[in-house]
């Protein structure tokens, strides 16, 4: 595609991963995800910064999107540069060097009764 979908740099201000899941692994793992979406014809590099209410940012994590693929990305595996910490309200911001479309989902199953939300992120041209 020569004019690829989405934008730079994305922003998901609502993040937090529970320490505890009811059911079957990994399927019913609570997690925060993001998806990934890139269109174009190259690889998208994408770097992570995830932000917290009381303690410095954690930065970077890299990942690459394949060109013309879509990455479901589990912040519960991002471990480099280090694991995001459980039970923590946090704030991630997504950059890339090609233009991707960024939604947001998370599955809590702290009880028997799933929720599962999504959204699309938050995107900024500059």
């Amino acid at each position: 595609m020569s004019n690829p979908i989405g934008q730079t740099r994305w922003a998901i201000a609502e993040g937090y991963i529970p320490a505890y899941s009811n059911g079957s692994e990994p399927q019913f793992t609570s997690h925060e995800t993001a998806c990934l979406l890139n269109t174009s014809d190259q690889d998208a590099h994408v770097k992570i910064t995830i932000y917290f209410s009381d303690r410095e940012p954690i930065d970077p994590y890299h990942i690459t999107v394949p060109a013309r693929r879509t990455k479901h990305l589990r912040f519960n595996d991002l471990t480099d540069p280090e694991p995001i910490p459980r039970d923590t309200d946090y704030a991630s911001v997504i950059e890339s060097d090609i233009p991707i479309v960024v939604q947001h989902t998370r599955l809590d199953s702290r009880q028997s009764e799933n929720a599962l939300l999504s959204t699309i992120a938050y995107a900024s041209s500059h």
